[in-house]
Order: C-alpha cells, then sequence, then structure tokens
C-alpha cells in the first residue's frame, strides 16, 4: 500500500549534514564530466558524426557531457519509432505504467544529491536550487503515478436501467517532448513521465545548454522498467530536430516548456492541416511570464522586501514564475526598494560549486541578451544596484534594479530572464491591480497585504494562473499549487495537478445493453 503523498522536503545548507552530502555529490560528477553520451531511439544506441558540447556556465572551459547533433532524418526515425512502439505500449496495464513512475520517483529520490550536483555544473545552479529542480522532479514521477491509478480504470458515469456504461480515458499517440535547460530535470521528466504514464510514447528533445541531466533522467527511467523504445531521446538544434517532429504526421501532441515566441511557433505549426494527419495536433505550452510582486501600504515592509529578493534572483532570475516586477504602493516604495536593494546586495555571486547562492546564467547568448537590457535600463528607470560586468570567466550577472520604471518600460513589459528588477510606483490598490495585469502575461503574481479586503479582491482581481498571498512568487509545489498561467504564459496546463494527466489522454464512452 502507498503510504500518502507529501512533497520532497528541501536540507538547510546551512547545516553541516546537507553540506557534506553535496559536496560528495560533487566530487562524484566532477568524476564523470566531459564523456560521451549516445542518443536512444527505437530502443536502441545510435550517434552522429557532428557533435553538441554541453559546458559550465561557471566555467566555460568546463565540458560537461558531449551528445549528437542529429539531423532531420534522424528525428524522423524516432517518430516511427515512437510509433511502432505505441502499439505495444498503449496496451500496457496503467497500472504497471504507474509502477515504473513510481519505481522512477524512487530512483530518484535516493540519488537526489548527485542530480542536483549535475544541475550545479551544467545549468549554474546553487545547492538549493539545484535540490529543489531534483526534488520537483521525484514529486512530479510520484504524483503522475499516483493519480494514472485514480484515472486509470473505469471512471464513473450515471447509471441507467438496462445498460452497462463507463468511461475511460485512453491514450493519444506519439508525443513530442521539448523541454527547457532552466529547469532541466523537473520541467522536463514531468512532462514526459506525464505523457509515459498515460500510454503514450515520446520522443524526447532536452535543451541544447543541458542534455546531460537529461540523459541522467533516461537512465533511470531504464533502470525504473521503462522501455528503452517508449522513451526515445534525441538532442540536436530545435530549429531542425524539434521542427521535424512537431511537423510529422505521427505527432500526435506536443509537450513544450520555453519562450513565448517559440511556443507560438509550435501553437501555429501544429495547428497547420496535414492531409497525411488524421487528427488535431494538441499543444501542451507553458511559455514565458512577467510576473509582479505588488506591496500595499498595510504590508509588512520587511517580508514583502524579503519576497521581492527571492522572487527576482533565484536561480539569476531565470525562471518564467521570476518576479521581475516589484510593484509597490507609493507611502511605502521608498523604505520596500531601500530594503530589497539591501538584501540583494548581500547575495554572493560566483561558481555554485563553491557554495555561492547566484550563480552564471546560462549561455553566452542570455549573457548579452540580459545585458542588452541593462543598457535600455539605465535610460528607463533609475539604477539602484548593479549594472556593472564583472571580470573574470564564467557568464555572471549581479543582481540588478531599478528604480521608478514606468509600467509601460521596456524592462517592465518583456521578459528579460536574467537578474533584473524593475521597481514600479502605485499610487493606489486600484492602481496596483492595473499595473500587476498590464502585460501580455499571466504567469505568476504575488500580493503583500494585511487586509483582508484587498487579499480577497486580489484572489478576484489578478489574472494570473498562480497567485500567492503574502508569500513569494517562485517555488511552486507538486500537488499543492497546480502550475501553469494565462493569456501568453501558455495553456494553462497545470502541472502538478489533478487534470494534468488528462491533458495526454482522449476520454471514451463505452456502453453495453443488458
Amino acid at each position: 500500500m502507498l503510504t500518502p503523498y507529501r512533497p520532497e522536503p528541501y536540507p538547510d545548507f546551512t547545516q553541516p549534514e546537507p553540506q557534506a552530502k553535496m559536496q560528495e555529490a560533487l566530487a562524484l560528477v566532477q568524476s564523470q564530466l566531459g564523456k560521451e553520451y549516445p542518443n536512444w531511439i527505437g530502443g536502441r544506441q545510435v550517434t552522429a558524426s557532428e557533435k553538441l558540447r554541453s559546458t559550465n556556465p561557471a566555467k566555460p572551459d568546463q565540458l560537461i557531457g558531449i551528445f549528437p547533433r542529429m539531423d532531420a532524418d534522424m528525428a524522423t526515425q524516432a517518430v516511427e519509432a515512437a510509433a511502432a512502439a505505441y502499439e505495444t505500449w498503449s496496451r500496457f496495464p496503467y497500472d504497471a505504467r504507474a509502477k515504473v513512475l513510481l519505481k522512477c520517483a524512487a530512483i530518484m529520490r535516493r540519488r537526489i544529491y548527485e542530480l542536483s550536483a549535475w544541475m550545479v555544473f551544467e545549468a549554474s545552479k546553487s545547492f538549493a536550487e539545484a535540490f529543489g529542480d531534483a526534488a520537483e522532479a521525484v514529486d512530479f514521477a510520484d504524483w503522475y503515478g499516483r493519480e494514472m491509478l485514480r484515472l486509470g480504470g473505469p471512471q464513473p458515469v450515471v447509471p441507467i436501467q438496462g445498460e452497462d456504461s463507463e468511461m475511460r480515458y485512453v491514450p493519444l499517440g506519439v508525443g513530442v517532448v521539448i523541454s527547457p535547460w532552466n529547469f532541466p530535470l523537473a520541467i522536463m521528466s514531468g512532462m514526459s513521465n506525464a505523457a509515459i504514464v498515460c500510454g503514450n510514447t515520446i520522443c524526447v528533445k532536452p535543451s541544447e545548454q543541458t542534455p546531460t541531466i537529461a540523459y541522467k533522467y533516461v537512465e533511470i527511467m531504464h533502470d525504473a522498467g521503462c522501455p528503452p523504445d517508449v522513451l526515445n531521446f534525441i538532442t540536436g538544434p530545435g530549429r531542425i530536430v524539434g521542427n521535424t517532429m512537431v511537423n510529422h504526421p505521427k505527432t500526435r501532441f506536443i509537450a513544450f516548456t520555453g519562450s513565448m515566441e517559440v511556443g507560438l511557433q509550435i501553437n501555429e505549426q501544429a495547428a497547420k492541416p496535414n492531409p497525411e494527419c488524421k487528427w488535431i495536433k494538441r499543444t501542451i505550452l507553458e511559455m514565458g511570464g512577467k510576473d509582479f510582486v505588488a506591496v500595499d501600504e498595510t504590508a509588512d515592509v520587511e517580508e514583502a522586501a524579503t519576497a521581492i529578493v527571492q522572487s527576482a534572483f533565484g536561480f539569476q532570475g531565470q525562471k518564467c514564475s521570476a518576479g521581475s516586477r516589484a510593484i509597490i504602493h507609493k507611502d511605502v516604495y521608498d523604505r520596500v526598494v531601500s530594503m530589497a536593494v539591501e538584501k540583494a546586495s548581500r547575495l554572493t555571486m560566483g561558481d555554485p560549486a563553491t557554495g555561492k547562492t547566484l550563480g552564471a546564467v546560462i549561455d553566452q547568448g542570455a549573457y548579452d541578451k540580459i545585458w542588452g537590457y541593462i543598457e535600455i535600463g539605465k535610460s528607463e528607470g533609475k539604477l539602484l544596484l548593479g549594472g556593472e560586468k564583472p571580470g573574470g570567466p564564467g557568464y555572471f550577472i549581479p543582481p540588478t534594479i531599478f528604480g521608478d520604471v514606468s509600467p509601460t518600460a521596456r524592462i517592465a513589459q518583456e521578459e528579460i530572464f536574467g537578474p533584473v528588477l524593475s521597481c514600479i510606483k502605485a499610487n493606489d490598490f486600484e492602481d496596483i491591480i492595473k499595473i500587476a495585469n498590464g502585460t501580455m502575461f499571466g504567469l505568476t503574481g504575488a500580493l503583500f497585504s494585511k487586509s483582508r479586503e484587498r487579499l480577497e479582491r486580489g484572489r478576484n482581481e489578478l489574472f494570473c494562473g498562480n497567485l500567492y498571498l503574502n508569500r513569494k512568487c517562485t517555488g511552486a509545489l507538486v500537488g499543492v499549487q497546480p502550475f501553469g498561467g494565462f493569456n501568453m504564459s501558455g495553456t494553462d496546463s497545470k502541472a502538478g495537478g489533478p487534470d494534468y494527466l488528462l491533458l495526454f489522454t482522449q476520454a471514451k464512452s463505452i456502453s453495453e445493453r443488458l
């Protein structure tokens, strides 16, 4: 019998025992850096002459892993292989599929420090951020396995005399999973596991920046009993490998997490009619955000300032849920901003393998883009912190805060995906709501207030998929805060919620006359 579901607990890395476990895991992973890995297509290992190289953002000359750079032909083969495997896997008992995920969760739980250490090196995550990513991956596997046990059998319908009726959720077919680099284990494994446990077969294309941790997931799924031909793993450029698989007529659905621009492109591609395709392709899209932490004049300013810094600068602001806008009532604006600047100035920047809390941004492209926005910010607001390039190797950007930013400024409207915070002054609570809702996105937001009336208005009037009251706007827990956003933030898929698996299935009603 399964014990009740509980999210994986987080350790306190200021304590000696978690620190020692992480140091041991870092040493283990460091001894394995630089290896070459294959792809998996149709249950067999494949490679290519051209290679992709994953490197450490904090030490760009440190090689993490080498992978094949696949082409369109190999992407086509991956979809065809998944289609062949679907004929068997779709008929595999649902409770047996659930056991694969529960086993996956158990293996990840035992190896959680090792998996975290891989992300410290490959994604430049701090100890706490890397562990949080790995813990979320455990939770997704555990939660979706249990959800399949709930949803896999016949579902109740209203009975009528003379008929035996039921409804079942059946798998869709072949899915393409395109995952991001910012949560390279949690989001990638979450989308993959949800698809697999429902009886679908998939082709996973991880981010080019973080393929190694994705490969570790594939190994774990093999150990957990997932047939290798069910989970096809292919690395290569998204514009070639990803586009080929999205457009393939045997692709039934696409699960994507990434930028708004790419998500909209996938949505458009999937919607185009294809004479060889007899279904409407389903898209499950999690895209960007321009999220807020709002503070009214009744709030606890100390707690609000702490949450602003945590929301804006956790994992260098490279989260779609990052609170990149602080919207603050004019009566407490100066106090809150001053506290936030002081708290952010105490963050330690450097190689997270040495215990620093603020690592590097993911690559040169992100580095250049973020610095471009910082230069824009210097003309759109008052620079209060950061804004100067540090010396030395690595893609490091210090926490940067701009004050007196207009709600319509570019740095207050466009997703920067880096450690840049815009502070916006609001005249009253009506203004707070207007500014908070005044972007094309609608992913996360936080409201700090001691007023019950204001909190209730926030519940009803703040338009975002995940709203937090008197806490930071990042850190959704699987099963506790189902995650997904409105508007250009995606299809509000609510990962980690009770409805998520339904996105990977279709309902079949069956009635037998007695």
